[in-house]
């Protein structure tokens, strides 16, 4: 498969992480959490969406295709990988193009890293509403800081109750805590590691 990377052992555990929206399979966040999921036995899947294969090869910046693109490009990576039920998800755009898919036979469960409920500022453009029915096993790792989604606000997101949120410790969109809050970025990329291998490890079992 081509702009797909695959780390990892094969017979493992697998999980497709697809990107965010300004940033490629590549960047350092990606290869962070795909490292430590390696590491705990997980074989991950990363891959690029066609705008971001298209940047890659003009160096111009564009903005993301339209959601029914995006799908069609995640759907080929998981019909590439064969049709047993696999976990997927993706750090914001990418984990929300994952939900969209939940009801895919192929899909066993989503992991979302910083959903984008909204645009920063703007509450009124909520983008979870199919959240509220997902009957998948689904995991929200969310910054406490989020402007796409605060932890206050969560007490306004009808979640299904098959959706596990936990809170990045002063964490922004990216998981970066403020130096005087006492938290590190890498510790908040460690309990990213251990709350979603964890996730994806359970969903396996219970395939």
């Amino acid at each position: 498969m081509n702009n797909v990377i695959v780390d990892g052992e094969n017979g493992r555990p697998r999980f497709i992480f697809a990107h965010g929206a300004g940033a490629d399979m590549n960047h350092d966040f990606m290869k962070q959490v795909t490292k430590g999921l390696v590491k705990e036995g997980i074989q991950v899947i990363r891959f690029n969406f066609p705008y971001m294969i298209k940047r890659a090869e003009d160096g111009k910046r564009r903005p993301p295709d339209r959601a029914p693109k995006l799908l069609e490009a995640f759907q080929h990576v998981m019909n590439e990988l064969g049709d047993k039920p696999i976990v997927i998800g993706g750090k914001s755009m990418g984990g929300r193009m994952a939900s969209l898919l939940a009801d895919d036979e192929q899909v066993a469960g989503i992991a979302c890293l910083g959903y984008p409920f909204h645009p920063p500022g703007k509450p009124e453009k909520y983008k979870g509403e199919h959240l509220a029915t997902l009957s998948k096993p689904c995991l929200i790792l969310q910054g406490e800081r989020d402007t796409m989604g605060k932890k206050e606000e969560f007490a306004e997101f009808a979640l299904s109750k098959s959706i596990a949120v936990n809170f990045l410790p002063d964490g922004d969109h990216s998981f970066k805590p403020r130096v005087r809050s006492g938290f590190t970025e890498a510790q908040n990329i460690a309990l990213t590691v251990e709350k979603l291998s964890q996730f994806i490890l359970e969903v396996d079992n219970e395939k």
